[in-house]
């Protein structure tokens, strides 16, 4: 059934009738499939409307040219489930769009194009933008709600006016999208600071406001700058991210559904960031740096009313009681869960795994990046003759983004940690000096998006340059796969460790990593993402749909080393120490 959606002078206007936005953040490209439905009708019982999601370009060309709109990637169908349910859509595909995703959704290769201007009217950026636009408006058009569709709003860029002032860039997306056929209102998105709505803005774009607090203060300053139409917060701040090293953060229920209340008051419509967080599967959480860098964790339950299992939160009944003073909420109930079951797994030792994962290697003067490669993985394997006599020695690195382990003739001898701001350390003499480098997360916010991985700068021994060097990408899918037959092996430090289990159903898991040390897990050939000792997270979400009902199998791919050859499944997440 055909529909309008519109921007009157006071409200949103569905088929001609005032309307309010009541929408929460669900980005299918961190829920697994399987759950989709599931996590969008938890949304519709807690009184919302509209689900609103990102759409992350680098999740669905990671490779140039290799578009993917299947499986986790298929947009279409997320936005079908949410037409299923009875519910409208907001689509916001960038180009950028921060979310602590890795490299703020923009896929490595383009960032290291030659030329290449980002977020701004440049030639070659604009080029590749317009290719992604057209194929994301190619399964969002036809969604579109006077066709029938959920789709009411589509929003360009994402908080640009942080960012950057180039109206010209800002223009083009919208021919982009006008052209392609996208016919609903277009919103934009900033924090209410002045210069932040100037900045960010075009006249024709219904300006939108993203805040967790203040909610009065900053509807006002929103609409000093948008002074007709219908007031939006089209991002309410409800929790926060967390990153290795620091704390699980949260934030008061009551706080958040008291400034909730306050927004729907003033009459504004809203957007819940986020209503569900999910997880950051495989590599593709982003990090932070503000002077320091900081890698965001796997997990992204954000505090949010639904946590990561898909349960609801004491936030999610706090926000549902607000909503119903304003708007109907369903009457049907959500039936409470057991905790997943608890089960321990012995874990057989495979030997090192690096081997299994090398690619072809290429021959430099000096190091080679990541980007320089083409290479879009987690790894990097950096060799050169050392050719230094026996003692002490000290090995200079420019900058290891992110981590470094290395070996002189095949001997872990140092570690280096742009975390801890190394970059020098203490190495014996040998013939065969090895750097292995793991990029921990791009990062995804400010104008160090986009930079380069791998070892930067010069790499020396005692003040002496060495090389060449030979530079091999390591492919961490071809590490698990070779992990499901390879056979036991002396393990010790880094090394693939496998365990098997099963299970009556298939059902969601809980995978403890409190006694393994920094890497990756692997269930069923799916990458569940990265771990961390350093913590907070301590368990690894297991969505239902990889599990088996049967026999199971686990891939522990490890960097240090772990503490026992066994893991536990437990009941519930455990998100580490927690801050308000």
């Amino acid at each position: 059934m055909t529909g309008t959606f519109e921007i009157g002078a006071e409200d949103f206007l569905l088929d001609g009738k005032p309307h309010r936005v009541l929408a929460g953040a669900l980005h299918y490209f961190r829920v697994h499939p399987s759950e989709w439905a599931d996590r969008i009708r938890k949304a519709r019982l807690m009184g919302l409307n509209t689900i609103e999601t990102y759409v992350a370009w680098n999740a669905h060309e990671p490779v140039r040219g290799q578009w993917d709109a299947t499986g986790v990637n298929d947009l279409g169908a997320f936005l079908d489930a949410v037409a299923a349910e009875g519910m409208h859509a907001i689509v916001r595909p960038g180009p950028y769009i921060c979310a602590e995703w890795h490299n703020g959704g923009l896929p490595a290769w383009l960032t290291a194009l030659p030329g290449v201007e980002l977020r701004r009217k440049n030639s070659v950026y604009l080029a590749e933008v317009e290719t992604y636009l057209r194929r994301v408006y190619e399964i969002v058009a036809p969604r579109q709600i006077s066709l029938g569709g959920p789709v009411v709003l589509v929003q360009i860029e994402n908080e640009y006016g942080a960012y950057g002032s180039d109206k010209a860039y800002l223009a083009e997306l919208v021919r982009i999208t006008r052209d392609a056929g996208i016919t609903v209102p277009l919103t934009t998105v900033d924090q209410p600071e002045p210069q932040m709505l100037r900045d960010g803005s075009l006249p024709g774009l219904h300006l939108t406001g993203s805040f967790g607090s203040r909610a009065s203060e900053r509807l006002a300053t929103l609409r000093e700058h948008q002074p007709t139409g219908p007031l939006m917060c089209s991002e309410f701040w409800d929790g926060w991210f967390d990153w290795w090293g620091g704390v699980h953060h949260t934030t008061s229920a009551s706080d958040a559904a008291n400034e909730l209340d306050a927004l729907l008051a003033a009459g504004a419509s809203v957007s819940i960031y986020m209503f569900h967080g999910g997880t950051n599967f495989g590599l593709t959480n982003g990090a932070n740096h503000k002077g320091r860098y900081l890698p965001i964790v796997t997990s992204y339950d954000y505090g949010a009313p639904l946590d990561e299992r898909g349960d609801p939160t004491e936030k999610y009944w706090a926000f549902r009681d607000v909503i119903s003073r304003y708007a109907p909420v369903p009457a049907e109930s959500i039936e409470a869960r057991p905790p997943s079951p608890e089960v321990s797994v012995a874990l057989e030792g495979l030997g090192d795994w690096l081997p299994a994962g090398l690619g072809s290697s290429v021959e430099s003067a000096e190091p080679l990046s990541f980007d320089s490669l083409g290479h879009a993985g987690a790894l990097m394997y950096y060799t050169a003759e050392l050719g230094a006599a026996a003692g002490r020695h000290r090995l200079v690195v420019g900058e290891a983004r992110d981590r470094a382990w290395i070996e002189i003739d095949g001997v872990p001898s140092a570690r280096l940690d742009r975390i801890a701001s190394e970059v020098a350390a203490s190495v014996p003499g040998g013939e065969q000096l090895s750097i292995l480098v793991e990029e921990r997360g791009r990062v995804n916010y400010g104008q160090r998006l986009g930079e380069i991985k791998g070892l930067i700068g010069p790499v020396t021994v005692d003040d002496r340059g060495i090389g060449p060097w030979w530079n091999t990408p390591v492919d961490l899918g071809a590490v698990a796969t070779w992990a499901t037959s390879a056979l036991a092996a002396p393990s010790s430090g880094r090394a693939a460790w496998r365990g098997t289990w099963s299970l009556p159903e298939a059902t969601d898991l809980f995978l403890d990593t409190t006694t393994l040390g920094s890497g990756c897990a692997v269930v069923n050939g799916f990458l569940l993402g990265r771990y961390n000792r350093t913590g907070p997270q301590r368990t690894l979400y297991v969505p239902s749909g990889v599990v088996n009902a049967g026999e199971n199998t686990l891939v522990i791919i490890e960097l240090d080393e772990i503490e026992e050859p066994r893991v536990r499944f437990v009941g519930e997440a455990n998100l580490g120490p927690t801050v308000e």
